[in-house]
């Protein structure tokens, strides 16, 4: 008989060990950045300080991850105010009208060693698409404090115009496409 209520224990660690794990973003030490043609001759760089992102799985290799973003597009900043002021106007994202951007994971498919693709649907003002993420996972880590932290950069490259943003449709001073890259680390949730 102990030897089976041994047995039922194990199980249950090892079960719980497997259990959903629910991550966040730590916001400290993770970057939303993007890179837009100027002029056609240079780049404008500019990155987005708040936002929030969690990721839920079960599955070691968080093939089966849930994984929702949300950026606050107030938070703006390419380091030029004005440009930042004009960028929430309806020119480009309508802060005012649509204050957040949204993402939400549909699969988070390993590729090969770190690399995964990330799918979801990417909503921007009124316009929702689906997008995909090149994705290189780092692996996780314990910090000094023994919190468990999961680190990822991801890139895709998008078309503003497909998600209203119709200033100088022409692509001459801003272009038409747009990098984003995602430095992040997620902390396990206790």
């Amino acid at each position: 008989m102990k030897k089976v209520f041994l047995f039922f224990v194990a199980l249950s660690i090892s079960a719980a060990s497997f259990a959903q794990t629910k991550w966040s973003t730590d916001p400290m030490h993770s970057f939303v950045n993007f890179e837009v043609k100027h002029s056609g001759i240079s780049f404008v760089d500019g990155s987005f300080k708040k936002f929030e992102g969690t990721i839920e799985a079960s599955k070691e290799d968080l093939t089966d991850a849930k994984i929702n973003f949300t950026v606050d597009v107030n938070s703006i900043s390419t380091s030029v105010e004005m440009r930042d002021n004009h960028l929430k106007t309806d020119d480009f994202f309508n802060a005012e009208k649509f204050p957040t951007m949204t993402f939400v994971g549909s699969s988070f498919k390993k590729l090969k060693g770190n690399n995964y693709e990330l799918s979801g649907k990417l909503t921007i003002r009124d316009v929702t698409k689906e997008v995909k993420f090149a994705v290189v996972y780092g692996g996780t880590a314990k910090d000094q404090q023994s919190n468990t932290k999961a680190g990822f950069a991801a890139t895709t490259t998008i078309n503003r115009l497909d998600y209203n943003i119709k200033y100088d449709p022409t692509g001459m001073g801003v272009g038409k496409d747009v990098k984003i890259t995602l430095n992040l680390q997620f902390a396990q949730a206790k």
